[in-house]
């Protein structure tokens, strides 16, 4: 009996701050609710444009509560911020904390200017899927007013609480309205492993670099058009990728080695590379190149971004220094590629959930099923409607984003003084 009178003299109370902030608030605060000895049940505080949003879900006695109220109004009236208490029944907190067990999704937004349109839109078929969002974080720099000085790159992250009626639907609803609007996007299931990503492969043509290497080596060798239509049925999963590999490479022959030199020195970058291997390497991701593109231009990268490992397709070359239309070894393919992926993890001492592929082609569907992170980039139409997660219209460093780290770690200039 004792007990229960103990239990009806507690009470749960919801405290909501908001106003103008500065550094002390929160501690002026939290100074009031240990003098009366209260217990922190949640809290929650974010900063929107200097203006304070906290939450304190605190409980304390019947006793205790009166002082307590009157004194938090006294004080939030010294710092010119407002307060709002609510109560909070013993059911309804038991009924939050159950529903903390459920399924969390982490749904990422990157694009270049993201519009109230992509939200209205994404918060609408996650709503429709039983999915509520429990917490918003812009990850990306503050966006200047100025047009002209406007950063890159906008990124929001939403954590939502919930069970999808249909995930496959919500998926394929999602990469239907970022087509339709804009704008790339991640769904990922919230894990201890999204937040331990060790390894990342990357194919290399069209992915790292912005063309496919042997479509070069055709042109030098008089014979782009016919290697280039064969490539791109290829990429497109039209034809088998062995044959085309072997068809391709034939018609190099006799096509003098130095030339390799000449393009991998004039090789296009794509946008956002040099950013993302530098916050890779700062990170302490082993980072892996895959592709059915040859060693020498996957070695040349190797060397200039400090890549761990590097697995394509090696040329073969006669003693006149001129290619013989022949490969050496065996083909890098879809399937060889995924595999690579696993062998990689395992050496690495990393689970395959910790593991992020990237890539663009047909060929790269095998490995990006396979690993913890898939993403399509700036990928084929087929590569993409199988994706889980799609980049079409920002840069590489744009999976930064999808990994989940915010700007401000990379803009304090640390990364740059640890990165030789």
């Amino acid at each position: 009996m004792e007990k229960e009178n103990r239990n009806r003299k507690k009470k749960l109370i919801l405290a909501t701050i908001q106003g103008a902030d500065r550094p002390g608030v929160t501690a002026s605060l939290m100074q009031i609710l240990a003098e009366r000895d209260a217990f922190i049940l949640d809290i929650g505080q974010s900063d929107i444009h200097s203006n304070l949003n906290l939450g304190i879900l605190f409980e304390t006695t019947e006793e205790a509560s009166g002082p307590i109220l009157k004194d938090l109004l006294f004080r939030s009236y010294e710092l010119n911020v407002s307060v709002r208490f609510t109560p909070i029944t013993a059911e309804d907190y038991t009924d939050w904390v159950n529903a903390q067990g459920k399924n969390r999704y982490i749904i990422t937004v990157v694009a270049r200017k993201i519009t109230a349109a992509m939200l209205a839109a994404l918060t609408d078929k996650t709503a429709i899927q039983g999915l509520n969002i429990d917490n918003i974080r812009r990850l990306t720099g503050r966006i200047p007013l100025d047009k002209e000085e406007r950063i890159p790159m906008a990124s929001i992250e939403f954590s939502m609480r919930g069970t999808p009626k249909d995930l496959d639907q919500l998926k394929a609803d999602m990469m239907a309205v970022s087509s339709e609007l804009g704008f790339d996007i991640s769904i990922q299931r919230e894990s201890m492993f999204r937040r331990m990503r060790r390894v990342i492969c990357f194919d290399m043509d069209s992915t790292l670099i912005q063309t496919e290497v042997i479509d070069e080596l055709a042109v030098r060798a008089g014979v782009g058009d016919k290697v280039k239509e064969i490539t791109e049925r290829a990429m497109r999963g039209e034809i088998d990728f062995h044959e085309s590999f072997i068809e391709r490479v034939a018609l190099l022959k006799g096509l003098d080695v130095s030339v390799m030199e000449e393009i991998a020195e004039s090789l296009p970058m794509t946008e956002g590379i040099e950013r993302l291997m530098r916050a890779l390497k700062f990170m302490g991701y082993k980072i892996a190149i895959l592709s059915g593109g040859f060693m020498y231009f996957g070695n040349y990268l190797q060397k200039k971004f400090g890549v761990d490992y590097v697995y394509a397709n090696q040329l073969e070359v006669g003693p006149d220094g001129k290619l013989t239309g022949k490969h050496i070894g065996e083909i890098v393919d879809g399937k060889r590629k995924a595999e690579l992926l696993k062998l990689i993890a395992q050496v690495e001492k990393v689970h395959l959930q910790q593991t992020v592929a990237v890539g663009d082609g047909a060929n790269d569907l095998l490995m990006l099923r396979e690993a913890g992170l898939g993403i399509a980039f700036h990928a084929k139409p087929k590569v993409k409607a199988d994706a889980r997660q799609s980049i079409s219209y920002v840069g590489l460093d744009g999976i930064l984003y999808f990994l989940g780290y915010k700007d401000s770690i990379f803009d304090d200039g640390l990364m740059e003084t640890q990165i030789v």
